[in-house]
């Protein structure tokens, strides 16, 4: 049987094989976990496309992130589509009637979030030969499918449906914010290039948002209000003073 063109796609896009898959979003905890795991492992980085309204300035800010740090370890970016318009409609993330600043987190739930990241992803891997993927919710989170046994009943559901013998990881389970800030610090890693926010204003956050609230507090907790916003020089060179 002549070998996947996926398989044959993902290996050209480094000179050694991946060997663990990442999902990333462009925000603070995938990109830290991404950079954390190529110290170990040869990544490759995937982004699944919903058609959600903040998605084009988050691949900004996470190219940008990516082309900004050692790339000997991390693969060129892989872009999956998977649109969910005609499923979630008059949700949030289309209309643009996005949880406050003083919204609970639970507001932000994106039904089957994790379902459809990890569908489209964990196919791709089976395909191209790696049997690891990992992702990066923290231990606040409040939604069913960011836990230990949600990702353990998945593994055996691809096991079972497509002979996928991997491993679903979520590293920062254990984790807050603060602290994933404080690691990306400590490996020097460009947070300002990092992006979390549900309504940006063409490239830059909104500020009034969920997202954009809890990424103040987690700077702030960390001891950090100098790296809150993207796209700033001076925090950048503050950062690699470090």
């Amino acid at each position: 049987m002549p070998p996947c063109p996926n398989r044959i796609a993902v290996r050209c896009r480094m000179k050694q094989n991946p060997n663990i898959a990442v999902l990333v979003s462009g925000g603070l905890d995938s990109c830290v976990l991404a950079a954390d795991l190529a110290r170990r492992h040869r990544v490759l980085p995937i982004y699944v496309r919903n058609g959600l309204r903040w998605e084009a300035t988050e691949l900004y800010w996470l190219r940008r992130f990516l082309s900004s740090i050692p790339r000997r370890a991390i693969a060129p970016l892989v872009i999956l589509d998977l649109p969910m318009q005609d499923v979630y409609q008059k949700h949030w993330s289309l209309t643009g009637r996005v949880p406050g600043r003083r919204s609970n987190d639970r507001e932000v739930y994106l039904p089957g979030r994790n379902i459809i990241l990890l569908t489209k992803a964990v196919l791709l891997c089976q395909q191209a030969g790696i049997n690891q993927i990992a992702l990066g919710p923290l231990g606040h989170n409040p939604f069913p499918d960011s836990r230990p046994a949600f990702f353990r009943q998945m593994e055996r559901t691809f096991a079972a449906g497509i002979r996928w013998r991997g491993r679903i990881l979520a590293p920062y389970l254990a984790c807050t914010k603060s602290q994933v800030i404080r690691k990306g610090l400590s490996l020097g890693l460009p947070l300002h290039l990092t992006f979390s926010c549900l309504q940006p204003k063409g490239r830059r956050p909104c500020g009034r948002c969920n997202k954009c609230e809890e990424r103040r507090r987690a700077f702030r907790a960390a001891s950090e209000p100098r790296v809150k916003t993207v796209g700033s020089k001076k925090q950048d060179a503050r950062c690699k003073k470090r």
